[in-house]
């Protein structure tokens, strides 16, 4: 019993000394700090630092292919390498070349039934076409789709096209594509016609006329401004031949095909006609800037944070615009935002997916930089990429916005991920406070700006995005975009969500789920 006894008081002790060590070994373990021992680091004066040189006269406005843009190149890569971001290009270090091409205006004509038709006047045109077209092919609404098909049993290749805008109804006056009273993305200004030049694109077209009122006059705009200021159509230079568009109005169409507005069957018609438009191009030399900081879990999965490093450059009468907002402030940003996560990873607290640091250029010129990452070079897997958070202006505040200054607008977060705009949300409410304000976010938003920035080659691409976007002002493309007109303090506030939201989906457990499809 006493042998016991003594057994238990030694067991005791030891079990005591065991509890000490194992309080004094918690005692000493390291904490995992908050994110926002991260965010933190996002200030103010840093922001106002880089964008008071990168939105400065010496980079001459940034416009795509010039040296100023070159000056904001260097400035981007100097900054990664400071901060020991590593490049995505590995080897071939921070530069992805993008392969533009700057196309003058086209000149000239096309003459049927004895009459000529002359580009910009009577018919618009960006690309060259020359010969002769002995037949073209209605193809309708030009539409190829799961269910539907206006090229049903035709081969288009080497053939120019006549379609028009729009989709077919059913005899309830029901959308066919959809089945119901809503339009598809085929109906839709800007998608519509990238999808119908795609369509063209994959099956061999030389060309399409096209008839569209809207998109007349909007491309009529754009044709009278490189007129003016005689200047050209930057493009993607493409592996693939790309089929001339010839937007065209109503009364030519008929002309070229009688039944153009009143035949629902597509064929083959005779045709007369001679094309004899001509353009010169030539190559234009610019780059995306991508670092990334690996994952530490998930390595191969990808959250992509872009912003674009372009602007609209030098004016005709000489004046710089600078672009302070548009999109130096995306740009400071997301130097920050990197920053703040490499900070994370030095003290052993790096995300667990990788997050890439994409500033694209040519967004100005069409969504170069953007496309080309996405549609034809991705550095990345694009099916491994589980999101894309882009930001195009966020430090001014839109005059035509009622209510509190500190808001921002939020545009796509819906569209492809129910989970990804609930996170978001989640995400402002517990740590910035941000009125969200979701007004450009409506399918009917006349401003479209779901289209117009580089989130949206990722979107249609089926990922899930955000566009964080503060609205238009007065100095929108104008040499007033100068950064004494920046919001410094909201710019940090939105520059935090940005980080918080991304620093969540970099570091749960499971990617976004993507509920919804791409229209």
């Amino acid at each position: 019993m006493q042998k016991f006894v003594l057994l238990c008081a030694a067991l005791a002790m030891s079990c005591n000394t065991s509890q000490k060590s194992i309080a004094e070994h918690n005692a000493l373990a390291p904490v995992a700090p908050d994110e926002s021992t991260y965010a933190s680091t996002i200030t103010e004066d840093d922001l106002k630092t880089h964008l008071y040189i990168y939105a400065s006269d010496e980079f001459e406005g940034r416009e795509t292919g010039t040296a100023g843009q070159k000056k904001a190149v260097d400035y981007l890569v100097d900054a990664y390498r400071e901060m020991d971001i590593p490049p995505a290009l590995g080897d071939a270090g921070y530069l992805q070349k993008v392969p533009l091409e700057l196309a003058r205006l086209p000149k000239g004509s096309f003459s049927m039934g004895g009459n000529t038709y002359r580009n910009g006047e009577d018919f618009l045109t960006f690309l060259p076409g020359n010969g002769h077209l002995d037949e073209v092919v209605y193809v309708g609404y030009g539409i190829d789709a799961a269910g539907y098909s206006d090229y049903r049993d035709l081969d288009v290749k080497g053939k120019y096209l006549l379609m028009k805008s729009g989709e077919p109804r059913n005899p309830d006056g029901t959308y066919v594509l959809s089945g119901s009273d809503r339009e598809s993305g085929w109906s839709n200004l800007s998608e519509g016609l990238d999808k119908r030049q795609e369509v063209a694109r994959n099956k061999g077209a030389r060309g399409f006329f096209y008839v569209d009122e809207a998109n007349f006059s909007r491309y009529q705009r754009y044709y009278d401004r490189m007129l003016r200021n005689d200047s050209g159509r930057m493009s993607l230079v493409s592996p693939e031949a790309t089929p001339q568009m010839v937007l065209i109005p109503a009364e030519l169409a008929k002309k070229i095909y009688p039944g153009f507005e009143t035949n629902t069957v597509s064929e083959v018609y005779p045709a007369d006609i001679d094309l004899e438009i001509a353009s010169e191009s030539e190559p234009v030399d610019s780059e995306n800037v991508v670092a990334y900081i690996k994952g530490s879990v998930y390595p191969d999965e990808y959250l992509v944070i872009s912003s674009h490093l372009d602007h609209i450059g030098v004016s005709s009468d000489g004046e710089i615009n600078n672009g302070a907002d548009d999109d130096g402030s995306g740009t400071v940003a997301l130097l920050e935002i990197a920053e703040a996560f490499k900070k994370a990873a030095e003290e052993g607290y790096g995300p667990k997916r990788s997050v890439v640091f994409l500033h694209v250029t040519g967004e100005e010129k069409g969504l170069l930089g953007s496309q080309y990452y996405t549609d034809y070079s991705p550095v990345f897997p694009m099916n491994q990429t589980v999101a894309n958070l882009n930001i195009d202006m966020i430090g001014r505040i839109d005059p035509k916005r009622d209510g509190d200054r500190n808001y921002i607008y939020l545009i796509g977060s819906d569209k492809l991920s129910t989970e990804l705009h609930q996170l978001s949300e989640a995400i402002n409410e517990k740590h910035t406070g941000i009125e969200l304000d979701y007004k450009y976010n409506d399918e009917n938003d006349p401003n479209r700006f779901y289209y117009r920035s580089d989130h949206y080659n990722f979107a249609k691409n089926n990922i899930p995005i955000i566009f964080y976007f503060n609205g238009t002002h007065v100095d929108y493309h104008r040499p007033g975009d100068t950064p004494d007109k920046i919001n410094y303090d909201l710019l940090e506030n939105r520059t935090r969500l940005i980080f918080y939201t991304a620093w969540e989906i970099a570091n749960r457990n499971a990617r976004l789920t993507v509920d919804k499809v791409a229209r």
